[in-house]
């Protein structure tokens, strides 16, 4: 019986194509290789399935030019590159990662959250350069994270993994936004009040973006909502960055209507807008908030493991359309 054709579309850890070579005819992409659009169209020619990273694009063109394709597995938590309604027509099923990385991201957005408001890259490059003569009273004086006021919009796993530390850890007032609000046991652990987005803005000291991307969430943080934060404030991206008009950011940051930010996620990445390059008061990383050795393993071994049970079970561990495998079924 001829095994099922599988692309892994980024170089991924060794023992995953192990584990996979088991059941599929394996294709690997090599070290810092990125698909364009068309390349990839030309590598799943023929092929069952897809390991994609969240950066290759799955759309309704991509679909019809690969008839064989039955299901894409992402090893992101995230599937915007996703489109969904076109993957459910064409009776393809499309895979997250969700889980295994909540308590690393978490780690590291508190981690952003700390270096924007104590001005720590910027401390860091004004020492680097040569220009640190004397201690000041006054030098690199940042905001204070314990006792402050801890806004979260979107309280998903990895905002309430956010809310516990500020909460418990540093003793922040705790507030979020949220589609719907979280039941009162799940608000107790995270010591967490529910309140409006408008609320949410007005009275946060350090404001927290970790909610899912979707086109209704294009720039919702733009000029409009960035005024209506408190004077001060500082402002982390580690969702998407579509969600924040990165411009008005730029402006309000310039202008120091926010006295920092702290994006781990951009729209264009892996481009950056110049006008966030161009200022010292934001602290930047290249999307790595999930970046350890173990939860990355991890990452990758769940979407492996959502293909091999796809195949081997006609099922799988964390489907984001599982009307397809009904419909199959």
């Amino acid at each position: 019986m001829n095994k099922p054709q599988l692309l892994i579309a980024r170089d991924v850890y060794p023992a995953v194509v192990e584990k996979l070579e088991q059941v599929f005819e394996v294709e690997t992409t090599p070290e810092g290789v990125v698909w364009t659009p068309a390349q990839l169209i030309e590598r799943l020619q023929g092929k069952d399935a897809v390991l994609t990273s969240g950066s290759e694009r799955i759309d309704a063109g991509l679909l019809q030019a690969c008839p064989q394709l039955k299901i894409v597995a992402n090893l992101a938590v995230g599937y915007n590159n996703f489109d969904l309604s076109a993957m459910t027509a064409a009776g393809v099923l499309g895979t997250n990662a969700p889980g295994v990385l909540t308590e690393t991201t978490a780690d590291f957005g508190f981690a952003l959250l700390m270096a924007t408001a104590r001005r720590v890259t910027e401390s860091e490059h004004f020492l680097r350069a040569g220009r640190w003569k004397q201690w000041s009273l006054s030098l690199f004086t940042g905001a204070d994270v314990h006792g402050s006021t801890l806004g979260i919009l979107g309280m998903g796993r990895i905002g309430q993994a956010i809310a516990r530390r500020g909460a418990h850890g540093f003793g922040m007032r705790v507030i979020y936004h949220n589609r719907s609000q979280l039941d009162a046991a799940t608000e107790e652990a995270c010591r967490a009040s529910y309140v409006s987005q408008d609320e949410l803005l007005s009275q946060a000291d350090h404001l927290v973006l970790v909610l899912p991307y979707s086109p209704d969430v294009y720039h919702l943080i733009d000029a409009g909502a960035l005024a209506k934060m408190k004077p001060g404030a500082t402002l982390i991206n580690i969702a998407r960055g579509g969600i924040v008009d990165e411009d008005a950011l730029a402006a309000a940051l310039r202008e120091g209507r926010l006295a920092a930010a702290g994006l781990d996620v951009f729209e264009g990445e892996p481009a950056v807008n110049p006008s966030l390059l161009s200022l010292s008061n934001v602290v930047l990383t290249p999307h790595i908030a999930s970046a350890s050795v173990p939860t990355r393993l991890a990452m990758v071994m769940l979407a492996a493991d959502n293909l091999l049970a796809f195949f081997l079970e006609g099922k799988a561990l964390t489907p984001v359309n599982p009307e397809v495998l009904k419909n199959s079924g």
